[in-house]
């Protein structure tokens, strides 16, 4: 009696296990989306209509007049350009010296790697703090009111470094050996043999930099604040809601106010904005994905 209520209770929890899996990540999903939809509902609803609240995963009354009003703007497509050609420079830049370096520090005769990166791991947890490094990049640097603002101060990072580094240590150490024999030299060997190795974690740094850099707009309102022609796509958008919800705050009673109001609200700006700042993000995580999660699982085994 015994020896058969064991095959059936087993049977039993290979059931109920994914049947349960299946509901909880259900539930996930739709916890992590549920933000998401509601917020391009929101951008796509009438101001009036979305100023009563309520709304979820669907607009109520349709409407891109958000999208007309945050859009008729052409200094919008120019900030775009500054934070595209920004993102993309910064992206390239990084990933080039962060793992050049990566794989100097991660050769066993480079008598100064552990002294090196130790110093650098300090920079991870003691700095000047702000008005120091405001001070070297607009005074000592002279970088304040230029492009290059956005550019030379972030072209390595000392946390990517050692996650490219752990990556490279783990690669087989004849396949340097090999190429050593052949007569490469180091910048040979790390084109030719390490980098394509490295695409599943470059990959990934990729992502984390570009999505910081395409965010970033701090850098914006400390350096180039009063450089129009260098305003990026997040802070020009902070700037345009900063100004619908103070107009709208101080004529909301004005039946001009509330004329506008009928197609488009703070609410609705403000979602849009949301929405035009995550696409190219959203656009370009697919085709990384595959080497993103790659990198991330290599790099779990590997410590």
């Amino acid at each position: 009696m015994t020896a058969i209520n064991k095959p059936v209770r087993h049977k039993r929890r290979d059931v109920v296990f994914p049947v349960v899996n299946t509901i909880i990540l259900c539930i996930l999903m739709f916890v992590t989306l549920y933000p998401v939809l509601n917020t391009v509902a929101y951008s796509f609803n009438e101001g009036m209509d979305a100023l009563k609240g309520g709304l979820g995963i669907w607009p109520r009354v349709f409407s891109i007049k958000a999208y007309d009003e945050l859009l008729k703007d052409t200094a919008v497509y120019k900030a775009f350009l500054i934070s595209l050609s920004k993102t993309v420079i910064t992206t390239v830049l990084n990933l080039f010296f962060t793992s050049m370096l990566a794989y100097a520090l991660s050769r066993k005769e480079y008598v100064l790697r552990t002294f090196i990166t130790t110093l650098m791991v300090l920079t991870m947890y003691v700095n000047a703090g702000l008005i120091p490094n405001y001070l070297l990049i607009s005074r000592t640097l002279g970088l304040k009111n230029t492009f290059w603002v956005y550019i030379i101060p972030t072209m390595f990072s000392c946390f990517n470094m050692i996650v490219i580094r752990t990556y490279i240590v783990g690669l087989p150490e004849a396949l340097v050996e090999s190429a050593r024999i052949d007569g490469a030299g180091d910048l040979r060997t790390f084109f030719q043999i390490i980098l394509p190795l490295c695409l599943p974690v470059m990959a990934t740094v990729a992502l984390f930099v570009a999505v910081g850099a395409w965010n970033s707009w701090f850098d914006t309102y400390l350096y180039n604040g009063s450089k129009k022609d260098l305003y990026t796509l997040q802070y020009l958008l902070k700037m345009k809601l900063a100004t619908t919800q103070n107009s709208s705050n101080a004529a909301n009673t004005s039946a001009e106010a509330l004329a506008s109001s009928a197609k488009v609200a703070p609410i609705t700006v403000r979602c849009a904005i949301s929405v035009v700042s995550a696409v190219p993000i959203l656009i370009v995580y697919p085709f990384l994905q595959k080497y993103f999660v790659t990198g991330m699982a290599l790099g779990s085994v590997k410590g």
